[in-house]
């Protein structure tokens, strides 16, 4: 659930359900708050799961499960991934070192059940892991003016400036820990954390104090972060092996061993995944960035799974795909055979071929890059 649903309906929220979560959609007009973003600064209600992980053993315990070396000094975290034997995503994390405790934000369907498999493996180990996924407020800030928008609100510290570091300061009366994020609108950003019994008062200085921010929903952040080339949990990571993605940021080849560290080994020595995420551009499938206020959209946009030729010959399929607002065409995330060399590609859309041309990501630049830009060696 939402900690200020009644905020958001005040503003004219449009609710929907994500990973078994309420979030917001929209506001009305997700095209004027996706622009709104990309020219200064809007403000989401983020939705993840919460991990607190204390004892002596908790940083050796969580770095002997995910892919990346999780940091041992106060105010620094990471981004990792814990993996299936076969190297195929299971859950991604962000793991923060908050001096006597971990915190690990998770997508928000999966918390329960980390903490359940991850207890029932702790033997002799000082660990204990608890959900507090309720007991906190998250807040995601982002535009190129984020910096300046949190800085205008934040006292006691400035805003921090290295990816996955963290500040504690206040927020009017309130405390809050603020994060600078791995950008994945591919524009500065920023998450805010409170407890979740000052949540709402943190919401009203984020949206009316200081520098403005407009309040957006997931309906944009699914544009923005398809504009950015970031690829997401639910439709590009999960399953897949961290390779194929070009993932190499959360995962540390050489840390000890872990879950699946086997198999994204020899592919990484091999230099040759089975397939790559490319970004494809369908500027001929009569799409447009016409929205209406329910945040529907015209245009010839494929499903996630269509069919991506070369030819007669299927090489790959979509994984996602949005009428992006700032180009005013339909644009695609895609897995294709690596080393594809066709630039003129197809996909198929309700049984028809429509023409794709393959782009560099990400489709728009902004003021940050994302750090999930596919990366191949």
């Amino acid at each position: 659930m939402s900690v200020i649903e009644s905020l958001h309906e005040d503003h004219g929220a449009t609710f929907g359900d994500r990973a078994g979560r309420t979030i917001v959609e929209h506001y009305g007009r997700p095209e004027r708050a996706h622009r709104a973003v990309r020219n200064a600064a809007g403000l989401i209600e983020s939705a993840y799961g919460v991990l607190v992980v204390e004892g002596d053993d908790r940083v050796e315990y969580v770095d002997n499960v995910v892919t990346n070396r999780v940091p041992t000094e106060n105010g620094d975290g990471c981004y990792a991934l814990v993996l299936d034997p076969q190297g195929g995503i299971e859950v991604e994390l962000y793991v923060y070192n908050a001096g006597e405790r971990l915190l690990l934000f998770t997508p928000p369907d999966l918390a329960e059940e980390l903490a359940s498999e991850w207890s029932e493996k702790v033997f002799i180990q000082d660990v204990e892991i608890r959900v507090a996924t309720d007991e906190y407020g998250t807040f995601g800030v982002h535009g190129p003016k984020a910096t300046e928008k949190v800085a205008s609100v934040l006292n006691k510290s400035s805003t921090p400036d290295e990816r996955y570091s963290f500040v504690r300061g206040s927020m009017g009366d309130e405390g809050v820990t603020v994060i600078r994020t791995d950008a994945l609108t591919g524009e500065e950003s920023y998450e805010v954390i409170c407890g979740a019994d000052d949540a709402a008062a943190v919401y009203d200085t984020l949206l009316n104090q200081g520098l403005n921010a407009a309040p957006f929903g997931y309906r944009t952040w699914d544009t923005l972060t398809v504009e950015a080339g970031s690829p997401l949990f639910e439709t590009e990571l999960e399953g897949r092996i961290p390779n194929v993605l070009g993932l190499d940021h959360a995962v540390d080849y050489e840390k000890g061993c872990f879950v699946g560290q086997e198999v994204v080994s020899r592919v990484e020595n091999r230099g040759r995944p089975s397939s790559q995420l490319i970004g494809l551009s369908l500027k001929d499938g009569g799409g447009n960035a016409d929205e209406s206020d329910d945040g529907d959209s015209d245009g010839t946009v494929p499903s996630s799974g269509a069919a991506v030729f070369d030819g007669d010959d299927a090489v790959g399929e979509i994984t996602r795909a949005e009428t992006s607002p700032m180009l005013e065409h339909p644009i695609a995330l895609a897995t294709v055979e690596y080393g594809l060399e066709a630039e003129r590609l197809a996909v198929r859309v309700d049984g028809e071929e429509v023409p794709a041309e393959r782009t560099t990501l990400p489709f728009v630049e902004g003021s940050d890059r994302s750090a999930r830009l596919p990366v191949y060696e």
